[in-house]
């Protein structure tokens, strides 16, 4: 008892020095700054020879403490005060990504920089995007030369994977929106990044990390409209950009009207209050018959919980169509909108296994109630339907078919006898 008492201070007196020491060592980069502007200093524009002098420094010198450091001066020359100026005190050099020429060419060789060293030193990674964001932060710290190579850098990071669009959140900093940087860096950021890959792969980037619907924020509220944006990216020479955030915002638009109408559903809304409300919607976004009726369709068969049972659920979903007939109906004033309906209709029992023997009950229901005509049923049965569920839903509505047919005999041969 009396040894294990004993032990205690001892114990604690060497983890209280050790936890000193450490402190110490974390809040002095200095000597770590001074090695690596010797460096640079010495490789000066060689950047082959940069990354050899990094890769091999890596093994003497804390990469992992001092990233931010690191960084810092591989950008700017030195370490960075808040808000993007250069610390006074400490040494700098004159080689770094902001005294390098305003070029693509030059910006392509120092990503490679710093695409070889995070590939050598995995670690880096995460403190890397985090020094993006800190230096999009910054951005009215720096000169506009600097921003543009700032821009050009991120851009061909971003179409190499480097890094994440997640980065870019730091664009919608308000008062980097207000002054207009923010879109101005954005013009740079994008040109490069689709000279690199394509307008695809920053679609896919920015979906990825649900930027996508986002882009508005780099203008301020009283020109955050799709006018705007798209204007001044085109103006930019940036049309691919200007018609993915129109698109964007259509199918956001879209996906708010589908979500708005089985709101109103449930709330149990009259079919006339529903079919006013999304006749202003489509005069309002200039939405098209075609597509809104696809929007109808599923917003009424998102609107009940679906009955497990495959027996039950044709009955289930001819009483709701029964009852939505005239929403569907007051959408499908042209051929064309009802062909789009009938193939959401397939395309839905195909995708929903417990509707498969539905589709000609509903089809049927639906020509009843006269929202298909025979003439759309049989375009689609002969020409105009989809590869789903084909073989299935042709022999489904196989004797329909011919019913139809022999009655538009019957009536076109009464038609010639009246003559």
């Amino acid at each position: 008892m009396n040894n294990q008492k004993q032990q205690k201070p001892t114990l604690t007196g060497q983890r209280f020095k050790t936890r000193k020491r450490d402190e110490k060592e974390r809040f002095d980069p200095t000597q770590f700054q001074e090695s690596i502007v010797q460096g640079l200093n010495q490789t000066g524009t060689d950047l082959e020879a940069v990354a050899k002098f990094l890769d091999a420094s890596g093994a003497k010198l804390d990469y992992r403490r001092y990233a931010e450091t690191l960084f810092d001066i591989l950008v700017a020359g030195g370490m960075l005060a808040p808000g993007g100026t250069l610390s006074d005190d400490l040494t700098r050099t004159e080689y770094c990504l902001f005294t390098a020429s305003e070029d693509l060419e030059t910006m392509q060789a120092y990503a490679q920089v710093f695409n070889k060293l995070i590939r050598r030193y995995k670690y880096l990674e995460k403190g890397f995007e985090e020094e993006i964001k800190k230096l999009l932060l910054f951005l009215k710290g720096f000169t506009e030369s600097e921003r543009n190579k700032l821009a050009m850098l991120t851009g061909i990071l971003l179409a190499n994977g480097n890094i994440s669009a997640s980065i870019l959140s730091s664009l919608f900093n308000e008062n980097l929106v207000k002054e207009g940087v923010s879109a101005a860096f954005a013009v740079k950021l994008f040109k490069s990044w689709i000279s690199e890959k394509d307008i695809n792969s920053v679609a896919a980037s920015l979906r990825k990390v649900g930027m996508d619907n986002r882009l508005m924020e780099l203008f301020p509220a009283n020109k955050r409209s799709c006018e705007h944006f798209s204007k001044y990216f085109t103006d930019a020479g940036l049309k691919e950009l200007s018609d993915f955030a129109r698109n964007q915002q259509s199918i956001g638009a879209r996906k708010e009207l589908q979500k708005e109408l089985q709101e109103q559903m449930s709330r149990g809304e009259t079919l006339k209050d529903i079919i006013a409300y999304v006749r202003e919607e489509m005069k309002k976004t200039s939405i098209s018959e075609q597509t809104m009726i696809g929007i109808v369709w599923t917003s009424v068969m998102s609107s009940v919980e679906w009955n497990k049972k495959e027996e039950l659920v044709t009955e289930q979903a001819i009483k709701l169509l029964k009852q939505y007939s005239p929403l569907l109906k007051a959408f499908t004033s042209q051929g064309l909108s009802e062909l789009t309906l009938l193939l959401k209709i397939q395309e839905y029992c195909y995708d929903n296994i417990h509707f498969m023997k539905a589709f000609q009950k509903i089809v049927v229901l639906l020509y009843k109630a006269d929202v298909l005509s025979e003439e759309v049923i049989l375009k689609w049965y002969t020409e105009a339907h989809m590869a789903k569920g084909k073989s299935v839903f042709l022999e489904q509505m196989k004797k329909f078919v011919e019913w139809l047919k022999n009655a538009e005999e019957e009536s076109e041969s009464e038609e010639e006898e009246g003559d």
